[in-house]
């Protein structure tokens, strides 16, 4: 049998792992190789079908297996490419404005952006009354994907007040963030934000690459200037690739 196992699995694994017969057990197993060094970060584990082949369980039990690992933070599991040992979780200050490529460049990561489209739209009544403007107002409107070594890790869904920043739809968010740019353009002197757990929709899905059960962080976002609303953003971050962290000095009841 082990003359036909997959690239990435060593033959004393599927040795030992030929008394697997549940999802518990494929776990410790599939970790045990994690913390040996054996599977390094980034490293693609073989497939839900070749594990089903060489180990002999069901389809379930591996499904389940690389589930609860991806929410564990131990695995990334990327729709239509495969699972991979992950890395340490990227991590946002909870109410930090932060620049995400800065976030990640501090990891000594790769930060990289596609822009969906960037267009200029007359406001929905609850974005209208987020920002404190007329409905039927122009606003801008970017969707953006920012990528931590080509792995999606958020998704941006802003909307901008022209008012406050005219050349907001001139600028190239493949090279620069929105949040880059409005720091410049609109120093902010108040944020707002609400966080909570989110199934994402299937078009965030697709964008983010991740499956529909993937449990997701939504941030809202609200920025002002010293003149009025610059801007009010969504950001999506799968739960599995980015968790969000705070630290404050004080005693707290």
């Amino acid at each position: 049998m082990t003359a036909n196992r997959p690239a990435g699995v060593p033959e004393h694994a599927i040795a030992e792992s030929e008394g697997v017969t549940s999802y518990s057990e494929l776990k410790q197993m599939i970790i045990a190789r994690i913390r040996s060094g054996e599977w390094p970060p980034n490293h693609r584990i073989p497939s839900e079908n070749d594990l089903i082949s060489e180990l002999r369980v069901s389809k379930m039990t591996v499904n389940r297996a690389l589930r609860e690992l991806a929410t564990e933070g131990e695995l990334v599991r990327i729709r239509g490419v495969g699972s991979f040992v992950a890395e340490p979780k990227g991590h946002s200050g909870i109410y930090e404005v932060r620049n995400i490529a800065d976030e990640i460049s501090e990891r000594g990561h790769s930060h990289s952006s596609s822009v969906i489209f960037l267009a200029e739209e007359s406001i929905a009544p609850e974005i209208a009354h987020s920002m404190e403007i007329e409905v039927g107002s122009k606003v801008f409107h970017s969707l953006i994907i920012h990528k931590e070594n080509n792995v999606p890790v958020q998704l941006e869904d802003r909307y901008v007040n022209p008012a406050e920043v005219p050349a907001y739809m001139e600028q190239d968010f493949s090279s620069i963030t929105p949040n880059f740019y409005l720091s410049s353009i609109a120093p902010l002197v108040d944020a707002e934000h609400i966080i909570e757990a989110v199934v994402p929709q299937p078009w965030e899905c697709k964008l983010l690459v991740v499956f529909k059960t993937e449990p997701c962080l939504a941030i809202k976002r609200r920025t002002w200037s010293s003149t009025g609303v610059v801007s009010v953003v969504r950001l999506i971050y799968p739960g599995s690739r980015y968790r969000l962290e705070s630290r404050s000095k004080g005693i707290f009841l």
